[in-house]
């Protein structure tokens, strides 16, 4: 019987470098669509949203290897993953079997099946609870990247999605982030509470089926091991190269500062979680 693995966050605090590393793992198998965003979009009533998304991809793919026929093998593989998952999503009803079925598809004797949807850290204890329960055995994993640096990868992600040319700037960033401090940029306060987050995952998750892992640790190989040993595969090393490196943008002190004050009731709840704070972590208050 498969596990069925899921990576529900934070966001900007490494799913994808574990995508890619798993992804290469013979005992795992995932498909190429890293971020379903299934049960987010059942929740939120965005699964059009969603069906919009892959159809981009699957056009997009299309266009690159004239509809398909000059397509690597890799993107042979994409367009397949795309095409099943729409099967799914155009049902635009909840079917956790299909859901599954699509996981598994193509697995062979690979023992981990599983994706990997930051947004799913937003989702209710009980939402999370029937995702526990959808198969005999669902293991989750949540990552912790340090509060302050996981916030500001995430204003200047924001920052460039902002500017039609992509351009990140000083400016921008410290008015991105003075309004999250204040409350107004809700997905950037909403992706930082691990506090909540932790809660959910606590009542929703039986015990020994949830795993919460420092980003830090992850990239340096301990935690990379202890991923593997949680979902009972052969441990591998760590790639060290970024998936995805971002904007390159330092913080200034007084932005640091006014971070983590407002984030310290994060890292007293990953303090709790883990019962240690990671060294790697900063804390200025």
């Amino acid at each position: 019987m498969s596990v069925v693995f899921l990576c529900v966050g934070a966001a900007k605090a490494g799913t994808s470098w574990l995508h890619s590393q798993l992804s290469a793992h013979p005992e795992c198998h995932f498909r190429s669509i890293k971020e379903l965003h299934y049960f987010d979009a059942l929740d939120d009533g965005t699964m059009g949203r969603n069906i919009q998304r892959i159809q981009s991809r699957q056009i997009g793919l299309l266009e690159r290897t004239g509809g398909g026929i000059k397509a690597t093998p890799a993107q042979a593989a994409k367009i397949a993953d795309g095409s099943d998952w729409l099967d799914v999503l155009e049902k635009e009803a909840e079917d956790s079997g299909a859901y599954l079925s699509y996981l598994r598809k193509g697995a062979s004797d690979r023992q981990i099946i599983g994706e990997m949807t930051p947004a799913y850290a937003l989702l209710s204890a009980e939402r999370l609870a029937k995702m526990a329960r959808m198969a005999s055995d669902v293991r989750f994993l949540y990552l912790m990247r340090d509060p302050v640096e996981r916030v500001w990868s995430h204003v200047r992600m924001i920052a460039g999605r902002r500017d039609q040319d992509g351009v990140v700037t000083g400016r921008r960033c410290d008015r991105i982030l003075r309004r999250s401090i204040a409350g107004d940029e809700t997905q950037i306060a909403r992706r930082s509470d691990y506090a909540g987050t932790l809660r959910r995952l606590a009542a929703a998750v039986p015990g020994g089926r949830l795993l919460i892992e420092v980003f830090e640790e992850m990239v340096a190989g301990p935690g990379l091991a202890r991923i593997c040993d949680f979902l009972g595969i052969g441990r591998i090393s760590p790639d060290p190269v970024p998936v995805h490196e971002g904007h390159s943008l330092a913080m200034t002190q007084a932005q640091r500062r006014a971070a983590a004050h407002w984030l310290a009731p994060q890292y007293d709840a990953a303090r709790e979680a883990l019962g240690r704070m990671p060294e790697a972590w900063g804390r200025e208050v």
